[in-house]
């Protein structure tokens, strides 16, 4: 069988013998067709959003970048690194830097904008949480209360605006932009490496260094229950469009998915998906949904960006590009584009279908 492969079977009147196949033309290497005005229309992979090009690279940070997020508009990507600056950038046309936020005293560790995009939040070494107005690009709150690194913060989607943020003081602190102090505190004992709020806003899931997951009920103030399975570090913590599943990145070389609706089985891992590697750097590397729920993605220290399908835990992309650890990613809101940026300095917006 394998003697005849790309060879066929000619018409019976020929007698038995083989002929070979007639080789196909290469459509894809064709660079660029004439249209019928005479001007040169390219071809490929059709495009599948407003992006200049399937690719954009926006270079300008000194320092390795750890935190990448898009606006809920969709109209601008905020980036954050260990250069202490924060560089908001136009998702379209040529990308250009449009803004740098300078306020912080260490590197930027993670990055969240409020849901109506007005106010971008980030946490620092500083011991800060900062909020800025995107508009003016001012500082107008600086939040104080921890006694070490803050690695992440989060707001909620829905109420009144509030704010998460979790420590390597092992606390984990909710913020009222209108009170000057943490309205809520939870101890954690061991380093928090990641804090996020679920859908309803009235709990935080917070991950760290003791390798759980715990869920803190902010009505009652209390542990609520714990989500066990990673064997190391978690490092970040996203809750699904819709609300009801929470992925979950570990130093244990998986990415996991769990089911957090009120009520759940007691068996709450529902999948895990491989492929993305943490190495020695130990940094925090961070996990993301599309807003359909349909695909998840993770950056890796392999210098690739992961994307798998949430249903069949298939690796769909495997996204080359940096030259350093991938550490965040995040799907645009409306288009088929992610953002991800890397230990190298470097931010990739790209296209996926």
């Amino acid at each position: 069988k394998m003697a005849t492969e790309g060879l066929k079977r000619p018409h019976e009147g020929l007698g038995a013998a083989l002929v070979p196949a007639a080789k196909r033309l290469r459509q894809d290497v064709v660079l660029a067709q004439k249209s019928h005005g005479g001007a040169l229309l390219p071809t490929g992979p059709p495009r599948t959003s407003a992006l200049l090009a399937p690719v954009m690279l926006l270079t300008g940070h000194e320092a390795d970048v750890f935190c990448t997020k898009f606006s809920p508009s969709g109209d601008m990507v905020a980036s954050g690194g260990f250069d202490r600056l924060i560089y908001l950038w136009n998702v379209y046309g040529e990308c250009e830097n449009f803004g740098i936020l300078k306020g912080h005293a260490g590197p930027v560790m993670d990055l969240c904008f409020t849901t109506d995009g007005s106010t971008l939040a980030s946490a620092s070494t500083d011991k800060t949480v900062a909020l800025w107005d995107v508009e003016t690009g001012s500082r107008i709150k600086r939040m104080r209360g921890h006694t070490s690194y803050v690695n992440s913060c989060a707001s909620n989607r829905r109420g009144p605006q509030q704010y998460v943020s979790g420590s390597d003081d092992g606390m984990v602190k909710l913020w009222d932009p209108r009170q000057r102090r943490p309205t809520q505190n939870f101890s954690n004992i061991y380093q928090v490496m990641s804090v996020c709020f679920n859908d309803t806003s009235d709990q935080v899931f917070i991950g760290g260094l003791d390798n759980e997951i715990k869920v803190w009920d902010l009505r009652r103030n209390d542990l609520l229950y714990k989500l066990l399975g990673h064997n190391d570090i978690v490092t970040s913590l996203r809750v699904s469009p819709d609300g009801a599943y929470l992925l979950s990145n570990s130093m244990d070389n998986t990415v996991r998915m769990w089911d957090v609706r009120p009520y759940g089985p007691p068996q709450r891992q529902l999948k895990l998906f491989r492929g993305s590697q943490h190495s020695f750097e130990k940094n925090l590397i961070r996990c993301s949904w599309s807003p359909d729920g349909h695909k998840v993605a993770a950056g890796s220290a392999d210098r690739f960006l992961y994307v798998w399908d949430a249903a069949s835990c298939r690796i769909l992309y495997k996204l080359p590009g940096h030259d350093g650890s991938v550490n965040d990613c995040d799907f645009h809101p409306k288009e088929p584009i992610i953002v991800s940026g890397g230990s190298d300095k470097k931010v990739y917006l790209g296209e996926v279908q």
